[in-house]
């Protein structure tokens, strides 16, 4: 088809969009928002998080919300977007949604990694104490620091 742009989106793991009869691409770099249609110049931005949205003959407008990636454009007919995630939608309200319940997930996730990982480190902290003082005291008072049997 002349007059069209291919677009393909993908991520480590998978291709997530490979379509060839794309009239014009709609995404934002630091500088903004831009378009994209065929006969554009070769480009190559940095996309933060963000929705790409794009057209084909004779079909709704499609997108993509990205964790962020890299877009370029080559011979004015070619926009391919890398990107670590994506997730595809037909309704850009559900898809917002899908991907704001995602990233509270994540947010959560991460949240009690962090917990976890200062729970940790302050009990680490609280043996190598003990084992420094020689005294047993340390964690569980008057156990030895590292093996939890009684001290001498």
């Amino acid at each position: 088809m002349t007059g069209a742009l291919r677009l393909t989106i993908v991520t480590p793991a998978s291709i997530l969009v490979d379509a060839g009869d794309v009239r014009s691409v709609r995404a934002e770099d630091g500088s903004g928002a831009f378009g994209v249609l065929p006969g554009h110049a070769d480009l190559l931005t940095v996309l933060p998080p963000s929705v790409v949205r794009w057209t084909c003959d004779g079909e709704p407008t499609r997108y993509c919300a990205l964790s962020g990636g890299v877009l370029t454009v080559t011979r004015g007919n070619r926009v391919a977007i890398a990107c670590r995630r994506g997730a595809l939608g037909d309704d850009l309200e559900r898809l917002q949604a899908a991907v704001a319940a995602r990233r509270a997930a994540e947010i959560d996730v991460d949240r009690r990694a962090k917990v976890e990982q200062t729970r940790l480190h302050a009990q680490a902290l609280r043996r190598l104490v003990g084992a420094l003082r020689g005294d047993g005291r340390g964690p569980g008072e008057g156990r030895g620091p590292f093996t939890g049997e009684a001290a001498p």
